[in-house]
């Protein structure tokens, strides 16, 4: 692999390739501290060509509520995300670092400032945002990516804002049993879910309908990749000619991610072999571990996409090879071929092939390939800027940022602001005190930061306290909590803290006024773990944090004794120790340290609700602090 970069700052590289979509287009503006591409306002607010089946004032009116769709992910990927905003695909598009993960606040930020919704004026208002009918987030199948939105998505819930997010995960190179509960990552047959669900909301329908027709795409979709070469990241070292990035002459992996993952195998094979290898993994709907998608559609779509280091004379050789044995061997004419630049890994070597088995949409009007035909402008799709654009010289840009959700009024959900300041804090320092032994468990089975994490967010929260005690309004002094636990707490761990306390905040919104009592926690409580199972596939016996988290709502539900609840909690924890681990970085790690030491996320938790109800345990009893 080549390491030489003409821009060889990650950083320096990731600000200037997003600024530069807004010369070669000059409908979008850049939010540049927040990573975050956007139209303008008033670009692509025109109404679209007429339907057969509708007036153009109902069109008009339809396109004002349009739904906005947002999506990002690391950088490195580009055209995605940035270069898929405009009319017809996306409303704003989220960068992270090369091959990270948002974070969480950036999200937020494009979910609740940079595109319309929430506004209830007319299709423009002073501040610049248009109406809207809700938002669409669409994001890859990848742990951190979705986490990271996932949280931007409960803090819109809990501002009011109309939101939904599909989860796309395409590919095949990875098959059921080595994925696991982690499910299919998401790769290049993404921009055909944009595509399509973009389509869809510039022409006015419902946030339901796109959403439905958004995840049918996304149901249907099959894709593998495969590359020459591994990538290398500006600012990184080279690997060692022997590590597992390495691929010797002649030497393909198939399967591999679009983050440099590895793939299902490293063989030497020419590219007949090597296209007949990818259509199996697609299409053979004999292999149980892979077929997950059984292409038998009139009507199929197929893309081939240059993963960036491809020539095009090279790709155009791909592209015939593919279509002939497509046709040949699974007697599939592909009725719409796109073939280009749709989703990189930087300049790697390599290419993926994409099958969407075009299915009915049942919405009573356009087709998938109706909506893939439709017209947009973005630089992304290949598809050249209007004369229009480029004439308007639209100089506006949207400054303001709601990703805080503005302030929040009182709630009427009431409780004894001292005597909760008193039990949080008490909880709070339990976990600063319990940092050591979760720290040392950590290093035994995961990278040793957990206890630190926990702690900075702990002490962090205390801080706020002494200068901002506890109202007893349940939803105000929450909301006043939250966004420092987004702020202090960050990796996987502060991701499913802030997704909680998020859905958390909007469970105890919907509550009403009267007291805060057990009962009315454990209702919010129960709610706000079901949000969390919408991100994070773990449960109770995955040795996880939420090891301890569900047996204390499972009690506080059934007895609203806290006491009670905090001692299931820690025998939970307990409980962990030897229960081997489906999800987390231990997975990866192996060996037998999960046998010698408790979960360190649920241990960690089960003491925040020790501390809460005041007790510690001693020996096989427990005690009041």
């Amino acid at each position: 692999m080549s390491s030489k970069h003409f821009l060889p700052s990650p950083t320096d590289l990731v600000a200037s390739s997003l600024h530069s979509l807004t010369l070669t287009n000059p409908g979008l503006a850049l939010d540049a501290a927040n990573k975050i591409v956007y139209r303008r306002p008033g670009y692509g607010t025109l109404p679209p060509p007429p339907h057969p089946h509708q007036h153009q004032q109902q069109q008009q009116q339809q396109h004002q509520q349009r739904v906005h769709i947002i999506s990002g992910g690391g950088s490195g990927h580009e055209p995605s995300f940035a270069g898929m905003v405009g009319p017809g695909l996306l409303s704003a598009a989220v960068a992270g670092t090369i091959f990270a993960s948002r974070a969480t606040h950036k999200v937020r930020a494009a979910n609740m400032g940079r595109v319309g919704e929430g506004n209830s004026s007319s299709s423009s208002s002073s501040s610049g945002r248009e109406e809207g009918g809700g938002v669409l987030v669409t994001v890859m199948n990848y742990t951190g990516d979705v986490l990271n939105f996932g949280v931007g998505v409960e803090k819109a819930r809990a501002a009011g804002v109309r939101v939904e997010m599909v989860v796309v995960g395409d590919d095949v190179g990875v098959g059921r049993a080595k994925a696991g509960k982690v499910g299919r990552r998401g790769i290049a047959g993404t921009v055909l879910v944009h595509k399509i669900s973009g389509a869809l909301a510039a022409q006015g329908r419902a946030l339901e309908e796109v959403v439905k027709v958004a995840r049918l795409v996304a149901g249907n979709l099959v894709s593998v990749g495969a590359s020459l070469e591994h990538v290398h990241v500006p600012g990184r070292a080279k690997p060692d000619a022997g590590s597992a990035e390495y691929l010797g002459d002649g030497e393909v992996e198939i399967g591999m991610g679009i983050h440099n993952e590895p793939g299902s195998s490293k063989e030497m094979v020419a590219l007949p072999e090597l296209v007949r290898k990818m259509l199996a993994q697609m299409l053979d709907q004999s292999d149980e571990d892979r077929a997950f998608v059984n292409v038998n559609s009139n009507e199929v779509v197929l893309l081939v996409n240059n993963l960036g280091g491809v020539s095009v004379l090279e790709m155009g050789g791909i592209v015939s090879e593919v279509v002939a044995q497509l046709e040949k061997s699974y007697n599939i004419r592909p009725v719409r071929i796109l073939s280009g630049t749709f989703m990189t890994s930087l300049n790697g070597l390599g290419f993926s092939i994409t099958l969407l088995n075009v299915v009915n949409t049942d919405i009573g009007g356009p087709s998938m390939i109706e909506l893939l035909d439709y017209p947009c402008e973005a630089t992304g799709w290949s598809s050249p800027i209007s004369k229009r654009t480029w004439e308007e010289k639209n100089t506006a840009t949207r400054e303001q940022d709601k990703s805080g959700g503005g302030d929040i009024k009182p709630s009427g959900l009431e409780m004894d602001g001292a005597s909760a300041q008193q039990a949080l804090r008490r909880a709070l320092e339990a976990v600063v005190a319990v940092e050591p032994e979760v720290t040392r468990y950590d290093t035994v089975v995961g990278d040793g930061d957990c206890g630190i994490g926990l702690k900075r967010g702990a002490e962090a929260i205390l801080s706020h306290l002494q200068s901002h005690p506890l109202s007893g309004d349940a939803v105000v002094d929450l909301a006043s909590i939250v966004p420092i636990v987004e702020r202090e707490m960050d990796g996987t761990s502060g991701a499913l803290y802030a997704i909680f306390l998020n859905a958390l905040l909007a469970s105890l919104r919907s509550q009403g006024e009267g007291p805060a009592s057990p009962q009315v926690w454990a209702v919010a409580l129960r709610q706000s773990c079901e949000a969390l199972s919408k991100y994070t596939p773990a449960r109770p016996g995955d040795r996880t944090l939420v090891d301890a988290l569900y047996p204390f709502v499972d009690v506080l539900e059934q007895t609203g004794d806290i006491r009670k609840s905090a001692e299931a909690a820690q025998n939970a924890a307990d409980g962990t120790k030897g229960m081997k681990p489906s999800l987390g970085r231990t997975v990866y790690i192996g060996g037998s340290g999960y046998e010698q030491v408790p979960d360190p996320g649920a241990w960690g938790l089960a003491s925040f609700f020790l501390g809460l109800a005041g007790i510690k345990k001693v020996d096989e009893g427990w005690e009041k602090l």
